[in-house]
């Protein structure tokens, strides 16, 4: 897997059945290791240990209801009075972030409508803070949410 735009984290792996796992400490369990779980491990991780999000606010593959179909979040973390507050979208660090992977995000967002958002491949990233009231979206230089 490539070296990714993040501090370096010790990740525990094996090897299992012809694939390499990795162990997700949100969701307590090993899954596939696939280059999009490698940049989504990087990011709970980057959250946990560098903005101190508690372990127990971080939603994985977070499910919501849009347009009658099912879409799931690769992160949500939610504030201490349970809102959602930031969602985060991660691709394989051989995907660029492109305008269409910001619209997902953004078609996500009209549903939970939470005020930051963080698009990465693990190579590049981008914050965002949502403005409702003048639906309005401010790229920020860092990650800053509450």
């Amino acid at each position: 897997m490539p070296k990714l735009e993040f501090p370096m984290y010790e990740l525990r792996t094996q090897f299992s059945e012809h694939k390499t796992l990795v162990f997700d400490i949100v969701r307590k369990k090993m899954v596939a290791l696939t280059p999009e779980e490698w940049v989504r491990q990087h990011v709970i991780h980057f959250l946990i240990s560098e903005h101190k999000v508690s372990i127990n606010k971080i939603s994985v593959e977070y499910s919501l209801k849009w347009n009658s179909m099912t879409h799931r979040c690769d992160l949500v973390v939610f504030g201490d009075d349970f809102a959602p507050q930031l969602i985060v979208e991660c691709k394989a660090a051989s995907v660029p972030i492109s305008q269409k992977v910001f619209d997902q995000i953004a078609r996500y967002n009209m549903k939970l409508k939470v005020p930051y958002l963080m698009v990465t491949n693990g190579l590049s990233h981008i914050y965002a803070r949502v403005n409702f009231n003048d639906n309005s979206c401010a790229f920020m230089e860092e990650l800053k949410f509450v």
